[in-house]
């Protein structure tokens, strides 16, 4: 099992990653997210051991970190996925899986698994870069690794092929019952393909939950922000429902927040409709996605919302609409910043 206690990493004078405490479970997939810079890669790159830490103490199975006693990269037993690949060009696909290994007996497992018996033979140059992902991983796989670090796997490859790989992965990975920890910018991919999903805001470690709970719970503005679309409204916090200009709805305080507060929406919360009379809003704009449309609305008394409809829901810029929440389930409030 891993275990990250009290992490902290140091660039020159600046503490890029602060106090960090995390576990994995044997097999577990733990999705890491944040903005740019935030850490998330240099977390990757401590437990790696290919930076120094600072503070803390880095562990697993038979080995351990500190700042003062490291441990050699390549005697941490750890694999590494990354984004361009990283394969050798001049060796064959069952050469790169196969990369000082002399037993062929997970090799030959992994080439099967993943899709690529028929390519042992080529070379990483005539592949897709779906091909050669599956190559990086089977190479990682291979060699029985008691942990996988994947820094953004999917970012080169194109929208189709990610949705299909990502859970090609996550299965390898529970095959191989092995844990991981997957860095991504994608909120899709974290939201679905973790078992729980860590956001990180300037090196700290904000919320650590289920990737439902981290979105239908946050337990800050910021993580509350950061995933998905978000939209705010003012009301009066009583008891276990927020009174809004929109109504009453339920909502659960967000440490401890109470008097006026910030209603957290999401656009799966709200409903829009031609307005019957004045209506309360005016849309503002609207685009498409396909099975849906994502509009924009202002309230008359309140602030610009997004809802999220079906496709044969259409509007036009500057109509009048009726807004209502739909939802049942209590929504997150705190208080104002």
């Amino acid at each position: 099992m891993l275990k990250i206690e009290n992490l902290c990493v140091d660039y020159g004078p600046t503490r890029v990653v602060k106090h960090l405490d995390l576990s994995l479970g044997e097999d577990e997939i733990l999705m890491l997210v944040g903005p740019t810079g935030c850490g998330k890669t240099t977390i990757l790159q401590a437990v790696a051991g290919l930076i120094p830490i600072a503070e803390g103490r880095i562990s697993l199975n038979d080995w351990q970190a500190t700042p003062d006693k490291s441990m050699a990269p390549e005697k941490r037993n750890v694999g590494m996925v990354f984004q361009d690949f990283a394969l050798f060009p001049h060796l064959t696909v069952e050469q790169n899986v196969a990369f000082r290994l002399d037993d062929m007996t997970q090799v030959d497992h992994w080439l099967k698994l993943l899709g690529l018996e028929n390519f042992r033979h080529v070379k990483p140059g005539t592949l897709s870069g779906g091909q050669k992902q599956r190559v990086a991983l089977a190479r990682t796989l291979a060699h029985q690794p008691s942990l996988v670090l994947l820094d953004e796997p999917l970012s080169n490859l194109d929208a189709a092929l990610k949705d299909s790989l990502r859970w090609e992965i996550r299965n390898a990975l529970k095959t191989a019952g092995v844990p991981a920890i997957w860095v991504t910018h994608d909120q899709e991919e974290a939201l679905s393909v973790g078992d729980r999903l860590g956001i990180l805001n300037a090196g700290v470690l904000e919320q650590l939950a289920s990737p439902e709970t981290c979105f239908c719970e946050p337990s800050s503005r910021f993580v509350a922000s950061f995933l998905g679309e978000a939209s705010f409204i003012r009301g009066q916090f009583d008891t276990d429902h927020v009174s809004t200009s929109l109504g009453d709805v339920p909502a659960t305080a967000v440490d401890g927040a109470s008097g006026e507060v910030e209603l957290l929406l999401r656009p799966d919360d709200l409903s829009i409709n031609t307005a019957v009379g004045p209506g309360n809003a005016e849309l503002v704009w609207g685009r498409y996605e396909g099975a849906y449309w994502l509009y924009g609305v202002r309230l008359d008394d309140g602030p610009d919302l997004q809802i999220r409809t079906s496709h044969e829901k259409r509007f036009a810029v500057g109509e009048r609409v009726g807004v209502e929440v739909i939802t049942t389930h209590a929504l997150a409030a705190f208080s104002l910043s």
